[in-house]
């Protein structure tokens, strides 16, 4: 059982979007997994052999308490019945209190697929009878977690809006780490004149901290309200 899952288009989108919150709740004590919709592959130097490698070494870089990779076909995602019914199972079976998914807006339609299939696998894991005759089954006993964040990996330029933005200064090092570990998507064919691809994430990442008074930060979404039970968390 999870307290957080984060469920990615492709291995490296969770290391992109909240490597550094992903960071910190584990240095909380909190149980985090990752799912991966699909391998990521085919990409310009990537192998799924390789892709493969280079997730495993991130996971233990982040030190993730879980990850799997559902198998779904890459640049074809699509929220069907079949794929809604495998997430709402695995959803059953970690039993997470919150969802993390990619922010809705984005030019990338394996993202925008991979959020919609989350908003939908969410409520259908909470369902009952799913055993009646004309139903999909549905594996594991009913969950509903309790909200979906979203955090940014987008492939659109846009001046992003975000609900709050998380602190990583702590971690910023070690979320690069796990970034690096996919060579074959960030450093290899990658532009070697600065800014290279990295120094643009830290450029970012420095401008989400500056806005909060910090050295890094993580921006963050939320289609429903945000609760809070007091002001002590706030910067």
């Amino acid at each position: 059982m999870l307290d957080v899952l984060v469920i990615a288009p492709h291995p490296d989108d969770a290391e992109l979007g909240m490597g550094g919150a992903i960071l910190k709740m584990l240095a909380d004590g909190w149980k985090v997994g990752v799912l991966d919709l699909t391998s990521g592959e085919p990409t310009p130097h990537g192998t799924p052999e390789l892709r493969k490698q280079e997730t495993a070494a991130a996971t233990e870089i982040l030190g993730l308490t879980w990850r799997e990779n559902l198998g779904l076909p890459n640049r074809s995602l699509e929220p069907t019945l079949e794929n809604r019914a495998k997430l709402a199972g695995v959803i059953r079976q970690q039993r997470p209190r919150w969802l993390f998914a990619p922010y809705w807006v984005d030019a990338h339609p394996d993202h925008t697929a991979a959020t919609k299939l989350v908003d939908d696998a969410r409520f259908w894991a909470k369902l009952s009878k799913t055993d009646q005759p004309g139903q999909i089954e549905l594996q594991g006993e009913r969950h509903h977690p309790e909200r979906i964040y979203n955090y940014y990996c987008v492939h659109l330029k846009q001046a992003a809006t975000p609900a709050f933005i998380l602190d990583i200064s702590d971690h910023w090092e070690q979320k690069l780490a796990s970034i690096r570990a996919y060579e074959s998507q960030f450093i290899t064919g990658r532009p070697t004149e600065p800014p290279t691809f990295l120094d643009q994430l830290r450029d970012e990442a420095a401008y989400w901290g500056k806005t909060i008074g910090v050295k890094y930060g993580e921006p963050f979404h939320c289609r429903e309200p945000i609760g809070m039970s007091g002001f002590g968390a706030l910067i």
